[in-house]
């Protein structure tokens, strides 16, 4: 998103949302703020991949024990490349973790397959939220296609962004700002799900459960972050187009 944001005040209006100068200082900020929720989450995350859980469970072991719990047999786990690349994938029902959290026995790799886990529990329920979060993924992966054209056509016309192309710009920023406000509640309630299963299955107890919340709680800064500079350029654009 972020290599967006920064010809995003460029319009044909002289005055947007906000003076060109305050706009551009609260970017700077929230770049400021996404860099250190991404902080946040790499030290968190080593911090606790290197404190092993008493039970010895790999993540594998646990996401198996959370979704059964849950009375959920038909969704695949599997051991995917690459550092913190997890995620539950609703269209083929498959829970992917990366090696590190799929053997791993820490605080970190627990929490992180309880978390995914809490994501299939979602969609086994019919949570609206992550619905409706599914139903978007189209319409975000055709506007993520779009934008970089319309930035490279703000280049190209000197004056910025303006005219048909600020609408695309609207609507492609509309479109990824929804998607980040739905994220935040489904983050959230898949973190609430596993921090609960954690200790109700006897998986972790409860003074080793200050490693996870480290853990799932940094990582939801990022989605915060991602939100609100989704939303202050969509603020922006809108305000450039009525002017």
């Amino acid at each position: 998103m972020y290599p967006y944001l920064g010809h995003s005040y460029y319009g044909a209006s002289s005055h947007g949302f906000l003076p060109p100068g305050l706009f551009l200082i609260l970017f700077v900020l929230i770049l400021i703020f996404s860099l250190y929720a991404q902080f946040r989450v790499s030290s968190a995350y080593n911090k606790n991949s290197r404190i092993g859980s008493r039970s010895g469970l790999t993540g594998r072991e646990v996401a198996e024990a959370v979704m059964a719990q849950a009375g959920i047999q038909d969704v695949a786990i599997e051991e995917i490349s690459g550092h913190l690349t997890d995620h539950y994938d609703p269209v083929n029902k498959r829970l992917a973790l990366s090696s590190e959290n799929y053997r791993g026995t820490s605080l970190a790799a627990l929490g992180i397959a309880a978390h995914e886990s809490g994501h299939a529990i979602q969609h086994q329920i019919g949570y609206q939220m992550l619905r409706f979060r599914m139903a978007l993924i189209p319409a975000t992966q055709i506007v993520s296609r779009i934008l970089p054209f319309v930035i490279l056509a703000s280049w190209i016309f000197i004056r910025g962004i303006s005219g048909p192309i600020l609408d695309v710009a609207i609507i492609c920023y509309a479109v990824l700002t929804l998607f980040q406000l739905i994220t935040l509640p489904v983050e959230f309630d898949a973190s609430r799900r596993a921090k609960v299963q954690l200790v109700n299955l006897g998986i972790l107890n409860r003074d080793e459960m200050p490693g996870v919340n480290e853990t799932l709680d940094a990582a939801a800064l990022t989605y915060v972050a991602a939100f609100v500079g989704s939303l202050l350029v969509l603020l922006q654009l809108i305000s450039n187009r009525r002017n």
